[in-house]
């Protein structure tokens, strides 16, 4: 027979002397669990988590006895080991790769990519190293010529030009300080009037057309680097929100993880679609160790598929089914499991037609059980358009949730259907107790109303049958209780 771990399911009809025995019992194994757990987590130096917004602005988890059973909210004490985590909040991965010695040339293949995914501090170095080495390379170009040409000796400076007629390369140079003001106003066409190039050097003249050429293909890769970094798509991610942390309550009587996505900026994303990937350790059935084995988690958001219309904050919602690797966890069981789930948000700006990806990750530590979120969106009668309070985007609220896994929770639900022992919704709220005192009276309640009506009829003297065979067979039919002599037991 199913063993009742799940607190919201509704049960069979039995003995109350009996069920206070087995609820004793059930309350002691679950305080050794807890022991245990406390143990381990003493001897692994565990430490509180953040509540994540789950439980209101400046509190923190509640404590609980150690006897006592969630109801609600996610356990105070949690593991504080060095999760393994793939992706960062904000999105980034958690990737270091190792490559052999030929690393940097093959960066060096593909440049352009390589200055854009830089950091800003390295981009504006090749930036300002690009302009300055070309400055510097083409005036030693420029004094070079001008040495070789005798411009640089003491008869023929530009101040004894005019009286021994010498007629130099570049007007008006006298040093490499004025061979680099050439280059720079050469390759930046500025043109100031002091120094130009004359007829008497070829080589001069072709080194300046070359300057210009390199100077406009240099200007158009960096300053395109540069645009192309300022306007990427991952600077728009930015802006896109994940919850803090995940949740798992009941929907529509089945166990769902949910989280919740959201936009800051006014100019939509087009064409969004969220995915979920859990990653966890896995062995195959030959021995083989897959550390980073990934399961795709069907998501839902309200009635439609895993696109979103994204005008305003969605919670994705993943059903744990069969189908769901969440399918056989329960709140205690979350605390021991090492997985990570991979949210990826994709979509097309709508400012830029670019496409754009937002990714973060919940680790199993950051799963409220028993949560639900708060609503975030309103309408304004004063500007007559909905309004979205981003200040409530992470905050959850105590919910009733069963305190088993879903396969459990599902398995209790089909017992209690099939037996129909009950005429009542398979989902309520309400203690184990006190189910069992409503149980209680119902059942006394049931026995002695046909036992009233069988001594009635034997009192006016009506024909019948005997109250012991009527209620024998009517109840044995349903398994529940059999009368002998006025006296009930459970069978």
């Amino acid at each position: 027979m199913y063993s009742n771990r799940c607190r919201n399911l509704n049960l069979p009809r039995i003995d109350i002397e009996a069920a206070n025995t087995d609820v004793a019992q059930q309350q002691h194994q679950n305080l050794e669990e807890t022991k245990q757990l406390l143990n381990s987590a003493r001897s692994e130096r565990l430490s509180p988590v953040p509540s994540c917004g789950a439980f209101g602005k400046g509190s923190s988890s509640p404590t609980r006895s150690p006897g006592r059973r969630l109801k609600g909210f996610r356990p105070s004490v949690f593991v504080n080991r060095a999760h393994k985590r793939a992706v960062f909040k904000n999105g980034s991965c958690n990737i270091a790769s190792v490559t052999g010695s030929n690393r940097h040339l093959r960066f060096l293949v593909d440049l352009f990519t390589t200055l854009v995914d830089a950091r800003w501090r390295y981009t504006l170095m090749v930036f300002a190293l690009g302009f300055m080495g070309s400055w510097l390379f083409f005036a030693l170009l420029y004094w070079f010529i001008c040495l070789v040409h005798g411009d640089l000796d003491e008869e023929n400076l530009p101040h004894n030009q005019e009286a021994n007629g010498w007629k130099p390369c570049v007007t008006n140079i006298y040093t490499y300080t004025s061979c680099f003001l050439f280059s720079l106003e050469t390759q930046h066409t500025i043109g100031y009037g002091n120094r130009a190039t004359t007829e008497e050097c070829p080589e001069a003249i072709f080194v300046m057309s070359l300057q210009s050429i390199h100077g406009v293909m240099i200007q158009a890769l960096l300053a395109g680097i540069i645009f192309a970094k300022m306007t990427r798509p991952k600077s728009r991610s930015q802006t896109l929100l994940f919850s803090k942390c995940a949740v798992i309550s009941m929907r529509d009587g089945e166990m769902c993880l949910m989280f919740r996505v959201g936009d800051l900026r006014k100019s939509h994303i087009i064409g969004a679609n969220i995915r979920a990937q859990l990653i966890r350790e896995r062995w195959s059935r030959e021995g083989e160790n897959m550390p980073q084995y990934q399961k795709e988690l069907a998501l839902t958001v309200d009635g439609c598929g895993s696109d979103l219309f994204f005008i305003w904050p969605q919670v994705v919602v993943h059903r744990i089914n069969s189908d769901s690797p969440l399918w056989e966890l329960s709140p205690f069981e979350l605390l021991h499991e090492r997985f990570e789930i991979v949210v990826v948000l994709e979509g097309t700006i709508e400012s830029t037609g670019q496409s754009t990806q937002a990714r973060s990750s919940y680790l199993n530590t950051e799963i409220l059980w028993g949560r639900r979120f708060e609503p975030v969106l309103g309408f304004s009668k004063d500007k007559q358009s909905y309004v979205i309070n981003f200040s409530l985007f992470n905050d959850t609220s105590p919910v009733e949730t069963p305190n088993c896994s879903a396969k459990e929770f599902a398995e209790g639900t089909n017992y209690n259907s099939n037996e129909n022992l009950l005429n009542k919704p398979t989902f309520e709220y309400g203690s184990l107790v006190e189910k069992l005192e409503q149980y209680h009276v119902e059942n006394e309640q049931d026995l002695q109303r046909p036992l009233k009506s069988a001594l009635k009829s034997d009192k006016n003297g009506s024909p019948g049958r005997h109250p012991q065979t009527e209620l024998g067979n009517s109840d044995s039919k349903n398994g529940i209780m059999t009368i002998y002599d006025g006296e009930s037991t459970v069978l």
